[in-house]
């Protein structure tokens, strides 16, 4: 199955990369991915993705298909063919 991923903010930056396609096994739930995308890009460790792989840092979200975003109680979920994950930051100003 192939998923579209984007980075948004803190990510992008870190990355230097916008949007890739991303192959994955069936099965393979958003924890899954957040592994994935840590082994791919170690700089996303410890500032968007929670060292232990299983959540992202409080500042950041994953969105899915610019619709919803994924909730902490729906990481064991999967996506589907075709979906589009996008991980952002959440920024807040005053």
């Amino acid at each position: 199955m192939e998923v579209m991923v984007e980075f948004a903010g803190l990510a992008r930056v870190l990355t230097r990369r916008s949007r890739f396609p991303l192959e994955l096994d069936d099965g393979c739930s958003y924890r899954c991915i957040l592994q994935r995308l840590g082994e791919m890009h170690p700089e996303l460790v410890g500032e968007v993705i929670h060292p232990s792989f299983a959540a992202l840092q409080s500042s950041n979200m994953l969105n899915l298909n610019g619709r919803r975003m994924v909730q902490p109680a729906q990481m064991d979920e999967c996506p589907q063919q075709g979906d589009r994950l996008i991980l952002m930051s959440i920024l807040a100003g005053g």
